[in-house]
């Protein structure tokens, strides 16, 4: 196959569906040989089988529990194995709990830190070794608006914009430490994408036209339009790229935020997935 990431092997977190899928979609039509995971088995078998039928090379383990440190590491053994080599990390997975910081219990927002920056720190620390191998490659995470200015349209979201702003602060800090292994480090934010993680609160009008209300765009964004920053980043044509961060939010971040008013914020709790 050829394409803007012919030769290469990707290792995509969260391919059961949403920005995982896309990215899988996407990075196969353009030549790249995928090795995916997800807690999401069903999801993820469909993925695999969507990439085979459009003749792209796809595997993956499903289920696996990306803050479990042993499946991780089997994890990114089994995609350096499939294909020879790894180039390219895209840790995309993602999944919080909101609730107002009052009633915010220690459970939800460790649950929420393990699964947004915990997942991505053990992911980094076993894919860096493969790319080592390589001789170089790329590790992409994904970020949120929230983790730049709060989450004031997402009522409830202290745990998840701490883990966010993690995700960004550690993106920056990896940037210098692994320079000399020739790896490059950038990160994507998304605003208000519309994807299955977000589809309890997005199915409520009410609520999508608040997520919106603000925006530049006046529309939520697609998952394919964060797979296309994604596989900027991760083609040769970025070679000078690293710590950048692309903000893909339609202009949210410009806007004053929604009001939220009484909405309870713990209707966005989802089982954990890709985002």
């Amino acid at each position: 196959m050829t394409g803007r990431l012919a030769g290469k092997v990707a290792l995509i977190t969260g391919t059961g569906g949403g920005q995982g899928r896309a990215a899988a979609l996407l990075f196969a039509r353009e030549g790249a040989r995928v090795a995916g995971c997800d807690v999401k088995a069903a999801g993820d078998a469909e993925t695999v089988a969507m990439v085979r039928a459009q003749g792209g090379e796809m595997v993956s383990l499903a289920p696996l529990d990306l803050t479990d440190e042993a499946q991780v590491a089997r994890w990114a053994a089994f995609g350096a194995e499939a294909y020879g080599g790894v180039d390219i990390l895209y840790n995309n997975a993602s999944a919080p709990r909101f609730n107002p910081v009052e009633k915010l219990s220690l459970e939800d927002w460790n649950y929420t830190l393990a699964n947004e920056i915990t997942l991505i720190f053990l992911a980094v620390k076993h894919a860096v070794p493969h790319l080592r191998a390589r001789g170089g490659g790329v590790v992409i995470n994904t970020a949120s608006t929230v983790g730049l200015e709060g989450a004031k349209a997402a009522p409830g979201g202290a745990a998840h914009a701490a883990a966010k702003g993690a995700v960004i602060a550690l993106t920056n800090h990896l940037v210098g430490e692994l320079a000399s292994a020739n790896v490059r480090v950038n990160c994507i934010t998304p605003g208000a994408i519309d994807t299955p993680a977000l589809a309890a609160s997005t199915a409520i009008p009410e609520v999508r036209e608040r997520m919106t209300a603000n925006h530049a765009i006046r529309r939520m964004g697609r998952a394919e339009e964060i797979a296309y920053a994604a596989l900027y980043l991760a083609s040769d044509e970025a070679a000078y790229v690293t710590g950048a961060n692309i903000i893909v939010d339609g202009g949210g971040r410009q806007g004053s935020g929604s009001n939220f008013g009484d909405f309870d914020p713990s209707k966005w709790n989802t089982p954990r997935a890709g985002t």
